[in-house]
């Protein structure tokens, strides 16, 4: 019995575990989604890895960047989190962003875990679901 409850008792804090790594997650993006839509790119460029602000240098080529390649994360109407999954051993977060025309895009987020928290390593546009190529 005791280790029955020892299992069980394991199980559970994984799933808390995994549960508050997939809301601290969510929060960052949000969070960068958030300072996007009020064009702070200062404070968007704070959610990118060491490795994405070392490519763009700067939060106003980061702005241009986003501005340009990815329209539907600086200007959602609405956004739902899908599933966090593990791929090769890297954490990929997808998302569902609306446009403000109510065009569907479904985004994949790859996260790193710093010492600083969890940071945005690369996004990009998968087929959203209904759209062929």
């Amino acid at each position: 019995m005791r280790h029955l409850f020892l299992a069980v008792f394991l199980s559970l804090g994984l799933a808390v575990s995994a549960q508050a790594q997939s809301d601290e997650i969510e929060a960052n993006i949000r969070a960068q989604i958030e300072a996007f839509k009020a064009d702070d790119f200062a404070t968007a460029f704070t959610f990118a890895s060491p490795s994405i602000r070392d490519i763009f240098r700067t939060p106003d080529n980061f702005g241009a960047m986003v501005r340009n390649g990815y329209p539907m994360v600086w200007r959602p109407a609405e956004v739902e989190f899908l599933e966090l999954r593990e791929i090769s051993g890297a954490l990929w977060q997808k998302v569902r962003i609306t446009d403000a025309k109510g065009a569907v895009h479904v985004l994949d987020y790859q996260m790193i875990n710093l010492e600083s928290g969890w940071k945005i390593n690369g996004v990009q546009i998968l087929e959203a679901p209904g759209v062929a190529a």
